[in-house]
C-alpha cells in the first residue's frame, strides 16, 4: 500500500492511494492518508489538493480482513479512529480538496467525498454505504452532506448504491469524466481554476465555509462510531462481517 504526492500542476497537489485490489484500508493507511493530506494543505506552495485512488476503484472501506484476523478490538479502534482522522484531515484541509473518484466508492469512501470541497467522478462511479451489510454503522454524516434526508435513510436502510450521474442530478458531484483516463484532467482543471485565486484568501475561505457548517461532522461522525461498538459488543457485527468474507473473500470494506 502506498500514500503518495505528487505536484502535476502549479499549486496543485495530488494525493493518491494504491491498496490493491480495491482500497480497503488497514487502520495504518487511513493514518498514511491523513497525514498526507494534512501535510499538502499546510504547503505553502498549495492552493488545492486533488485526492484520488488508482486500480478497481477509488475507495472501499475498512478492510475487514484485518478486523477478522485481529483478536480482541484494537482494530476495529485502530480503523475506527484512523477513519476519523483521514475524514477530519479532507475537511481540515487547509486548501480545497478535490475528490476524483472512480468505479466504487464505499463505506469510508463516502467518508472521505463527503467531507471534500468538491467530487468530480466517472460516469460509470458508484457511490454507496453498504454498513448495515457489515454489520457497522458509520458515515451517514457525510452521505447527508451529499443527498437530502429521504434520500439519505432508504439508501443507508437499503445499501443501494447510487451512480455518479445520479449525484450529479442532485448537484454532489460537480462535473462527470467520460472516462478514467479523462478523471483526472477534470478534477485538475477545477483545482487549476481554484488554485489560480490568493492562496491566502482561500485558506481564510475554507476556514470561514467550515466555520458556518450547521454540523459538527466530528462530533456527528463519532456519535455514529458508538453504535458500530455497541453491535460489536452485541456480537452482531462478526457474523456480518464474517458472511460477507465467505462471500467475497478478496475484498473488504467498511467505515
Amino acid at each position: 500500500m502506498s500514500v503518495s504526492t505528487s505536484t502535476p500542476r502549479d499549486g496543485v497537489a495530488v494525493v493518491t492511494v494504491d491498496h490493491p485490489p480495491v482500497n480497503a484500508l488497514p487502520a495504518r493507511a487511513w493514518y498514511d492518508l491523513a497525514e498526507a493530506l494534512t501535510a499538502a494543505g499546510r504547503d505553502p506552495a498549495h492552493r488545492a489538493v486533488v485526492l484520488t485512488g488508482t486500480g478497481r476503484g477509488f475507495n472501499a472501506g475498512v478492510d475487514i480482513k484485518e478486523l477478522q484476523r485481529t483478536p480482541g478490538h484494537g482494530a476495529l479502534i485502530g480503523a475506527n479512529r484512523g477513519c476519523a482522522a483521514a475524514f477530519a484531515a479532507v475537511y481540515e484541509c487547509e486548501v480545497p480538496v478535490i475528490a476524483a473518484v472512480h468505479g466504487h466508492c464505499l463505506g469510508g469512501g463516502i467518508g472521505l467525498v463527503g467531507n471534500a470541497d468538491a467530487v468530480v467522478a466517472t460516469e460509470d462511479a458508484t457511490f454507496g454505504l453498504p454498513e448495515l451489510d457489515r454489520g457497522a454503522l458509520g458515515a451517514a454524516t457525510h452521505l447527508s452532506r451529499m443527498l437530502p434526508p429521504q434520500l439519505v435513510r432508504p439508501l443507508y436502510y437499503t445499501g443501494r448504491t447510487v451512480t455518479a450521474r445520479e449525484l450529479h442530478h442532485h448537484g454532489a458531484v460537480w462535473a462527470l469524466a467520460r472516462s478514467r483516463t479523462a478523471l483526472l484532467e477534470v478534477a485538475l482543471e477545477l483545482a487549476d481554476r481554484i488554485a489560480a485565486k490568493d492562496g491566502l484568501l482561500l485558506r481564510l475561505a475554507k476556514e470561514a465555509l467550515n466555520g458556518i457548517d450547521p454540523v459538527d461532522v466530528r462530533r456527528s461522525y463519532r456519535y455514529e462510531q458508538g453504535f458500530t461498538f455497541e453491535a460489536n459488543l452485541a456480537g452482531v457485527s462478526d457474523r456480518h462481517r464474517d458472511a460477507f468474507l465467505d462471500a467475497r473473500p478478496d475484498e473488504g470494506s467498511r467505515p
